[in-house]
């Protein structure tokens, strides 16, 4: 049917059914995220992770992210760490292209990640966090802004702080 032969109500058919493919497709993706949150970090319960994370992670509580206390701690449970980046697309590491290679669904995981573990601490913050690992991950102030409006919109932060 040429365009000039499309009646109102035609076009009302075909702006509806776009309207709810994209929904659906929409939900997918949802689907997709709330899968993700339920399997999240599954891989720490394996018998290679467990009992570094078990020894470690209580002593992380009272360190500041990204402090030399906090690095060391790290350093003694570095192939439980290993072996975790290589199981969890969410994490850069896993990419061979690092956060380049991640989707916007591992992004979104990273990003709810970076949150709660930030809440773990008594001085964690999301957007110290994305600025501190812009510098770890490479990547550049579009990402960085991009991650900010993100963590903005779901919540994460508060509106008044602009990233550096």
């Amino acid at each position: 049917m040429a365009q000039s032969e499309m009646t109102r109500d035609d076009v009302m058919r075909e702006t509806l059914a776009h309207v709810r493919r994209v929904g659906t497709l929409m939900n997918s993706a949802a689907y997709n995220l709330m899968v993700r949150g339920m399997t999240h970090d599954d891989s720490k319960f394996s018998e290679e992770e467990y009992e570094s994370f078990a020894q470690e992670t209580p002593k992380l509580k009272g360190l500041t992210y990204g402090s030399d206390e906090y690095k060391d701690a790290l350093s003694r449970i570095r192939p439980a760490i290993q072996a975790h980046k290589k199981k969890n697309s969410h994490h850069p590491e896993y990419h061979r292209d690092g956060i380049e290679g991640m989707s916007l669904l591992d992004l979104i995981e990273m990003l709810a990640d970076w949150k709660a573990a930030g809440e773990r601490h008594e001085d964690g913050d999301i957007v110290r966090s994305i600025n501190m690992n812009a510098e770890r991950f490479g990547y550049d102030d579009k990402m960085r802004r991009m991650l900010f409006l993100t963590a903005l919109e779901l919540g994460y932060c508060e509106g008044e702080r602009v990233p550096e």
